[in-house]
């Protein structure tokens, strides 16, 4: 899939999210860009999960509790993350939880530089999985400006 295939394909699931959460959907679509290797990651071809998102928390409207372990079996305890049925749901979820977990990143969606900076320093990022913060925030800014080129065009 090219990168224009990705935003053609969900942009529109990122604007449905973006629009009942009152967030930017190119910051969406650029985070999502960003978890999934633009939709080439294992979770996201297999468990509609474009966010990597953890399997913690309760089921709500968007996550109904399923959830899958993409760990090797060498021993090392498990790393379970949520499998969606749908990728809208994926979506969804991602706004669901930035909105009511990371309110000040919520509030920064249109500021993508703000936004990049608040969430790479957040629990978001996980840097025992080996996140590199400063990394992250660098990539979230420079895909959400080709998004804006890409999906203009």
């Amino acid at each position: 899939m090219t990168k224009l295939d990705f935003i053609k394909q969900y942009l529109p699931l990122a604007q449905k999210a973006a629009e009942r959460f009152g967030m930017n959907p190119v910051i969406i679509l650029a985070q999502s860009a960003i978890e999934t290797g633009w939709g080439e990651s294992a979770l996201c071809r297999e468990h509609n999960n474009f966010f990597g998102i953890t399997a913690y928390g309760r089921p709500n409207p968007f996550w109904e509790g399923d959830r899958t372990d993409l760990s090797a079996n060498d021993g090392r305890p498990c790393l379970w993350f949520r499998s969606y049925l749908t990728p809208e749901a994926s979506f969804l979820d991602f706004a669901r939880l930035i909105h009511s977990a990371y309110p000040v990143a919520a509030t920064l969606t249109f500021h993508p530089s703000a936004y990049a900076k608040e969430i790479a320093y957040s629990k978001y990022i996980s840097e025992v999985n080996g996140d590199n913060r400063a990394a992250y925030q660098r990539m979230l800014v420079a895909v959400s400006r080709s998004i804006e080129r890409l999906k203009v065009n």
